[in-house]
C-alpha cells in the first residue's frame, strides 16, 4: 500500500468518526443539533477539534472552548439552536 492510499484511507476515516459524532450528538435529547449544525459545523470540528474525535462530550466541550474561532456560520447556527434547548429549572 502507497503512503497516499493511507492517508486516504485515514481521512475517510476521520470524516466518517466526525459524521459519526454529529450524527449521535443530534440524537441526544438533551443536547441536540440541527442538521444544518452539523453541515456548518463538520469542518470547524474538525480543524479544531480533530483530536477529541469521536468523543462526543469531549467534541462537544471542545467546540465550546473554541466558540470565538468557530466560522460565523456555525457559531450563529449553534447560538441558534442552543437557544431552542429547554432549560432545566434550578433546584
Amino acid at each position: 500500500m502507497t503512503a497516499s492510499f493511507l492517508r486516504t484511507i485515514c481521512q475517510a476515516g476521520l470524516v466518517l468518526a466526525c459524521a459519526a459524532s454529529f450524527s449521535l450528538l443530534s440524537s441526544r435529547a438533551s443536547f441536540a443539533f440541527s442538521a444544518e449544525a452539523q453541515q456548518m459545523c463538520t469542518s470547524d470540528a474538525f480543524r479544531l477539534c480533530s483530536s477529541e474525535i469521536p468523543d462526543i462530550p469531549r467534541i462537544t466541550a471542545c467546540m465550546f472552548k473554541h466558540r470565538a474561532d468557530l466560522s460565523t456560520g456555525c457559531r450563529t447556527v449553534m447560538d441558534r439552536d442552543l437557544a431552542k434547548q429547554p432549560t432545566v429549572a434550578a433546584k
